[in-house]
């Protein structure tokens, strides 16, 4: 196992890049500790696939550099990298017996079958696939296929990290938090570097210690779960994070005071500058309704569980609000109060206000 550091990444799939929109990848620096359990998080095409591809030796980055200790493998091939990679579809030997499909690995390396036996069935209990160790892969529905393709990337012992690339992507909806909690599980008995690819905020955010951040090929946020939802330093996450998102307010800065429509906004600490473009970020579960604060309109309200979301606008802006019992008529009057330690001011859709301890 290794601790993984990327160095100034930058990848474009032009032969001669000119210009910032012909690159994919653009200044990634990443260090992932031994045994950590990551998360690359983003929207379809932002460079999650290209910068893992990067880190397998699939791909040589334009620019930068990728080393594992102080070793630079930025040019070595998948092969000399000791990585192990899950893709989004099974990549298994239909015709062979789970046992022999975990087994494989093992017996390229030349291992002695008391080993691999040992090993195996080790890998299997994990996956709660010892009781389909003799059967033929391809009788097996499409979770239990997965988890063959998972325990190949588990069952080697010496690898220097383990990739998952949507690994959950063809798997039922409702099997999906069982193999999630099973491969943090895994994590946590295995010890091994992790990083997991996903769109998927609930399956990053399960999974991981700590999640990255991407959009249009660059990092926007690295940070522990909570801290993305608690904290988010860009709109970005904050819209991205969270069900639903962030509200993204427009607002306007005078003698260092936030103003929503003319209504002073209490923030969670001094502002830092402001010039550019102002917005005020709150989220959803940080707003009550009271007897003094922002007048809005309701307009419907959902049911999502144990609490129920209310949609209300503010001069035509929709503001979301997330309560528990039982929500105010449509077409009511309310009263908005923000929680001041959860109302950050965002500059040009960067945090621009400082945290008070």
């Amino acid at each position: 196992m290794a601790r993984v550091t990327l160095d100034n990444i930058s990848h474009s799939y032009h032969a001669n890049p000119s210009r910032d929109a012909d690159y994919v990848l653009k200044n990634i620096n990443l260090s992932w500790i031994d045994g950590g359990a990551y998360a690359l998080l983003g929207p379809s095409g932002c460079g999650k696939s290209t910068l893992l591809n990067i880190v397998s030796g699939l791909l040589i980055p334009t620019k930068g550099q990728v080393r594992f200790d102080e070793n630079d493998v930025t040019r070595f091939p998948p092969e000399q990298r000791n990585i192990a990679q899950v893709f989004q579809f099974p990549v298994i030997y239909d015709t062979l017996t789970v046992f022999d499909n975990l087994a494989f690995p093992l017996r390229n390396l030349g291992l002695p079958e008391n080993s691999i036996l040992k090993r195996v069935t080790e890998i299997a209990t994990m996956l709660e696939l010892e009781s389909d160790l003799s059967r033929r892969s391809a009788s097996l529905a499409a979770d239990k296929k997965q988890k063959i393709s998972m325990g190949r990337g588990l069952v080697r012992e010496d690898v220097n990290i383990i990739m998952f690339d949507e690994p959950l992507t063809v798997i039922d909806p409702e099997l999906k938090w069982k193999l999630r909690s099973k491969l943090k599980e895994l994590h946590q008995e295995i010890k091994v570097t992790m990083v997991y690819v996903t769109h998927d905020q609930t399956e990053a955010l399960t999974f991981a210690d700590q999640v990255v951040v991407m959009q249009d090929g660059e990092v926007i946020q690295v940070g522990k779960p909570e801290d993305l939802f608690e904290r988010p330093l860009h709109t970005f996450v904050g819209h991205f994070i969270g069900s639903p998102g962030m509200n993204i307010l427009p607002c306007d800065v005078k003698d260092n005071i936030a103003l929503f429509f003319g209504y002073k906004l209490q923030l969670e600490g001094p502002i830092l500058k402001s010039t550019g473009h102002c917005e005020i970020g709150i989220r959803p579960e940080f707003i009550r309704f009271g007897t003094e604060g922002i007048p809005a309109i309701v307009q419907r309200a959902s049911d999502i569980g144990q609490h129920t979301l209310v949609q209300t606008v503010v001069n035509n802006i929709t503001v979301n609000v997330i309560i528990k019992g039982p929500p105010p008529d449509p077409g009511a009057e309310v009263q908005l109060c923000f929680d001041p330690a959860k109302t950050r001011l965002y500059i040009d859709r960067r945090i621009a206000t400082e945290r008070l301890q």
